[in-house]
This record gives C-alpha cells, sequence and structure tokens, in this order.
C-alpha cells in the first residue's frame, strides 16, 4: 500500500536513466512563440493573462525591480503548467520534489538578498535591528532576524511541495476508495466519486494559485531590497 501510495512521486526513469530534465523541459511547448502578424485566439489568451498578472504584480516596483519581470512571468508560467501537467493521469509532478522547489527557492531569493545588500545596505543591514530595540535584547534580535532571513527559501519551498503533495496524496486516497467501494456499496462509491470530482477541480485552482504565492512572493521579496 505505501510503495503504491508514494510511487507517483518517485523520479522516472527510462532505461535507467532519470528523466526528469526532459519532463522540466516539456511546459515550454505549451507556451509557442508566435511569428505570425495577426495571433491565434490561444496565444492571445495567453499574452493577455501574462500581461494582466505582470502589471498586477510588478506595479510595486521601481525601474530596479521591474528588471526581473521577464524572469518572475517565466517562474510562474513554469510552476503553474507544471502543476497541471501533473494532474493529469500517470503523470509526473516535479514540484513535488523538495530538491527541486530548493533549486528554484534559493536562488531567487539570494539574488535578491544581494541586490538589497548592494543598493541598499544600510536599509537591509538596518531590518537585522529595528530601531529604539533595547541593548540587552540586541544579540537576541539579531539572531532571530538573521534565522528568519535564511529561513524565508525553505519555507517557500516546503509551502509549495507541501501544498501539491497533499493534494496528489488526497486524490489517491479517495480514487482507491472509490474503487473499493464499487463492489461494496455503490451508493457510497458514488459519493467518494463525486468527492473526487470536487477535489480535482480544487486542484486544478491549488495549482495555480501556489504558482501564484510562490512568485508573488519572490516578488515581495524583490521589492524589500530594491
Amino acid at each position: 500500500m505505501n510503495e503504491n501510495l508514494f510511487a507517483s512521486f518517485a523520479t522516472p526513469t527510462m532505461m535507467g536513466l532519470p528523466i526528469v530534465i526532459l519532463i522540466i523541459m516539456f511546459p515550454s511547448i505549451l507556451f509557442p512563440s508566435s511569428n505570425r502578424l495577426i495571433n491565434n485566439r490561444l496565444i492571445s489568451i495567453q499574452q493577455w493573462l501574462v500581461q494582466l498578472t505582470s502589471k498586477q504584480m510588478m506595479a510595486i516596483h521601481n525601474n530596479k525591480g521591474q528588471t526581473w519581470t521577464l524572469m518572475l512571468m517565466s517562474l510562474i508560467l513554469f510552476i503553474g503548467s507544471t502543476n497541471l501537467l501533473g494532474l493529469l493521469p500517470h503523470s509526473f509532478t516535479p514540484t513535488t520534489q523538495l530538491s527541486m522547489n530548493l533549486g528554484m527557492a534559493i536562488p531567487l531569493w539570494a539574488g535578491t538578498v544581494f541586490m538589497g545588500f548592494r543598493h541598499k545596505t544600510k536599509a537591509a543591514l538596518a531590518h537585522f535591528l529595528p530601531q529604539g530595540t533595547p541593548i540587552f535584547l540586541i544579540p537576541m534580535l539579531v539572531i532571530i532576524e538573521t534565522i528568519s532571513l535564511f529561513i524565508q527559501p525553505v519555507a517557500l519551498a516546503v509551502r509549495l511541495t507541501a501544498n501539491i503533495t497533499a493534494g496528489h496524496l488526497l486524490m489517491h486516497l479517495i480514487g482507491g476508495a472509490t474503487l473499493a467501494l464499487m463492489s461494496i456499496s455503490p451508493s457510497t462509491a458514488l459519493i467518494t466519486f463525486i468527492i473526487l470530482i470536487l477535489l480535482t477541480i480544487l486542484e486544478f485552482a491549488v495549482a495555480m494559485i501556489q504558482a501564484y504565492v510562490f512568485t508573488l512572493l519572490v516578488s515581495l521579496y524583490l521589492h524589500d531590497n530594491t
């Protein structure tokens, strides 16, 4: 039971070689660039959604922060597409791997922190020690603020991993219960099947929301350091 439950989270291999890189590159096919003078409806909708999201997310940034627009839009498209593709049957979701999410969170967080120390050195250092702090609390507050700073990328990665993994496990459990109840109690199986459909719809929303939340938090870190 445990092996089947967590089998979908195992890294897929082909001929003994991991194919995660191919899976990660696959979502780029879903966003083709058009060279036509007039785009079709699908590309027009994609461009409209990207422009709407970028305007909303980058409105709070100055000129230095807006240089990250392309990176943040690519990030939200990548996470959202991989989350949605992971909901397909017999598919693999790279964002359920904590190592991959840390690989995205740590460089982005480090880039925002380095920008803060480079362009706003005094303000960046001031975060470690709030104004008016009693002298006897200074060492403790510096340690606490340092720990909270380094926890930020871990929180980003763990939040995304936990939400996507929990949804997949719940769908797997309810789907297995539905199959088991079909021969025992068809009426109960119908109820669990309806719950499974509603949960699947919810997971589609969670897939997009988690991509937006991850990118939004990176954007807020960037805003604090530019």
